[in-house]
């Protein structure tokens, strides 16, 4: 059922640092009453509190840091006539004093930095707790904001930082490293190598911590299924396919009872499937984590690039739509075709018709509160775990498990059939395809091309920009990995290296 039918169709936990300051210092004192913040069981769960508003900043999951590498890649076009949102990403003319890569950069440190801050005082606040069990939840909260550390640093390498591949990457550039809050650290890039080694220690400490029992689906606190569902994406991007094959296999078959793949044709109302009403109303037994927004507490508007309803309430006025390349990944029988897309008229002088993205179309319950486009990140789905395996095993050349997989999540994608064969000929061409089709727009396309070492071409498309419409980027470009903020590098202090795309 197509999302609209039964339509008419941030908050910023820190200001962003400007001038000569780097993203990288600390809040100045006003923000933390440091001798005094932090003492008790309440004032952990109060710094906790303000750790998951910081994820809501529109600068990041609902915003941003998921928007820009997909409209940077091959998968929409930027409309003639559009009000230019992240347009030097689009035309691939990134520059290192760009605003919103800045804030990407800034307001990600500035959630690591939180975490540091929690991190340096809990071992006080446990040790003058005397209830028992005041004592076992600040260990859960403790998990939880080790595997957030973890996740924005993960982040941060995707970004800014080129493919991990083991042969070379003790000897590539990572990103800074900051553990402490109250200890002053080298402003310096670790190399890759340890970087990631510094998140899947993040991810260790927060596997120990965290409470089994805790699980469940459409959480929105960090839970042991979210740090296992990080863990398996890590270790994919690190090549270690044994290790994406065990945590994602925890998530698919251990955790069963917990997590399920929302199906097209199974109906939870007389109106939604649940495949529809995931998208819809931002919960589904197939999310495994998502950031939790409410009527007085939410963050950016993924969809607003895509529909900008709220204009004048009449008409969508997109400033990106979904490129035919893409659209021809979906055959008839795929049900996510009419989920995602919607072919309506636009408010342009020429009224053009085209699919428009409507899965940020935006939660109904807000939606019922005149706020549009805004839907709850979810960081982590089952879907993609599937994913990870399927290519995990293909890269051990495990076609038929490869193709289980995958069978398995078209299946619940599809009116009929789905079945798909993987072979040692076409598994990269399927699992690409099958990335796009279901993590469509969701910020994983940029960093997959660039892993894989593969380029693309835009080919003109009719009512979008001429400007860059007909790309052809090589897999060597340097902007697959995003300039460090010019700022940054010339900070007091600063012993940054730039990136190949700063020169």
């Amino acid at each position: 059922m197509n999302m609209l039918r039964n339509i008419k169709l941030y908050f910023s936990a820190l200001a962003l640092l400007l001038g000569a300051t780097s993203c990288l210092e600390k809040y100045p004192e006003s923000a933390f009453q440091e001798k005094d913040a932090m003492r008790t069981f309440a004032d952990a769960e109060q710094t906790l509190t303000g750790l998951y508003a910081s994820l809501k900043s529109g600068n990041l999951f609902s915003g941003s840091l998921t928007l820009m590498p997909d409209i940077q890649a091959d998968l929409v076009y930027a409309v003639e006539g559009n009000t230019n949102p992240y347009g030097e990403f689009w035309r691939w003319d990134i520059r290192p004093t760009n605003l919103d890569l800045d804030a990407v950069y800034a307001d990600l440190y500035a959630v690591i930095t939180r975490c540091n801050f929690y991190l340096d005082r809990i071992g006080d606040v446990v040790e003058n707790e005397i209830n028992d069990t005041n004592i076992e939840t600040l260990e859960q909260y403790t998990g939880e904001v080790y595997t957030i550390r973890a996740l924005c640093y993960s982040e941060l390498l995707k970004c800014f930082c080129k493919a991990y591949d083991p042969a070379t990457a003790k000897s590539e550039l990572g990103v800074v490293i900051r553990t402490k809050y109250f200890t002053p650290e080298p402003i310096r890039r670790a190399s890759l190598y340890d970087s990631y080694e510094f998140v899947l220690s993040d991810l260790a400490e927060a596997e120990k911590r965290l409470d089994k029992d805790k699980n469940r689906a459409s959480y929105t606190y960090m839970s042991l299924a979210a740090a296992e569902a990080l863990h398996a994406r890590v270790a994919l991007y690190m090549q270690d396919w044994d290790k994406a094959i065990e945590y994602s296999s925890i998530l698919i078959d251990k955790r069963k009872d917990t997590f399920a793949l929302a199906d097209t044709k199974t109906q939870v109302t007389a109106d939604y499937t649940a495949f529809d009403y995931m998208w819809g109303y931002d919960a589904s037994d197939e999310i495994i984590w998502r950031i939790g927004f409410t009527e007085t507490s939410y963050g950016g508007a993924l969809g607003s690039v895509f529909l900008n309803f709220n204009r004048d309430y009449y008409y969508f006025y997109p400033d990106y739509i979904p490129g035919k390349s893409s659209l021809d990944l979906y055959d008839e029988k795929d049900l996510r075709l009419a989920g995602y897309f919607y072919e309506t008229e636009t408010g342009y002088q020429n009224q053009f018709s085209w699919p428009l993205l409507v899965k940020y179309y935006g939660n109904r319950d807000l939606i019922d509160k005149l706020i549009y486009h805004v839907s709850m990140p979810k960081v982590f789905r089952l879907a993609e775990q599937y994913l990870i395996r399927a290519e995990a095993y293909c890269q051990k050349n495990d076609f038929s498990k490869a193709g289980n997989d995958l069978t398995t999540l078209r299946k619940a994608r599809y009116a009929s059939g789905g079945t798909m064969n993987v072979t040692k000929d076409n598994w990269l061409d399927n699992i690409s395809d099958e990335r796009v089709r279901e993590l469509y727009m969701e910020g994983f396309r940029l960093h997959d091309l660039k892993r894989w070492g593969r380029g693309f071409e835009r080919k003109p498309q009719a009512n979008t920009q001429k400007e860059a419409s007909s790309l052809k980027i090589e897999p060597n470009n340097p902007l697959f990995v995003w300039p460090i903020p010019q700022h940054e590098l010339e900070a007091p202090g600063s012993e940054i290296l730039p990136n190949e795309s700063n020169k």
